[in-house]
């Protein structure tokens, strides 16, 4: 009888320690964390059933399936991200981070460092919208951006609209399309 309301007592503690809340900021920062090492098991735990990005105009509500694909087509370019400050505002938090990858050194702007509002509802991360962007040259970005565009619409027609093709497809796609651009030259050369 002493042994199992032991072993009882240690399985609460156990159950209570593994399931402690975490806070906003606690989970913001294994949002990143789990991001940055590539663990969407880790991501499912600290976002809400449904997830909105906001991202200028555009406004995309996802549900965790939609969202693995988006995290899918953030992958595919290898990103590292760095909670760089988190700020509380009323409920929500303002995390600065930065974030490298192959997408961004194409467009001339990396690291990408910007403001993001976080919304929670029940601890669970249930909106990100971007706020601003720090120091980004958004000339340098579109004219790489245009210039890709348009060569690979002229010379790869096949991969024309990756740019908005937010699936891990897209990904791919945009990631074949900076490789074609990138060795345009040597490709002329050998024609």
């Amino acid at each position: 009888m002493r042994n199992t309301l032991i072993i009882l007592i240690a399985l609460s503690l156990f159950t209570a320690c593994g399931s402690k809340k975490l806070s906003n900021k606690e989970t913001v920062a294994e949002y990143y964390n789990a991001f940055d090492s590539g663990d969407f098991d880790k991501i499912k735990t600290v976002i809400h059933d449904s997830i909105t990005i906001v991202s200028g105009d555009f406004v995309t509500p996802l549900n965790k399936t939609s969202f693995k694909e988006f995290y899918k087509w953030d992958s595919i370019f290898k990103p590292t991200y760095d909670l760089l400050q988190l700020t509380e505002e009323n409920n929500n938090l303002i995390a600065t981070i930065s974030q490298k990858n192959i997408r961004n050194g194409f467009l001339k702007n990396n690291p990408l460092k910007l403001n993001i509002k976080v919304c929670f509802v029940s601890g669970k991360i249930t909106k990100l919208e971007e706020l601003d962007y720090i120091d980004v040259n958004w000339t340098a970005w579109n004219q790489q951006k245009n210039s890709l565009v348009n060569w690979i619409k002229v010379n790869h027609p096949e991969l024309d609209g990756f740019v908005n093709d937010m699936t891990m497809m897209g990904a791919m796609n945009y990631l074949k399309a900076i490789e074609l651009y990138e060795n345009r030259e040597q490709l002329d050369i050998q024609k």
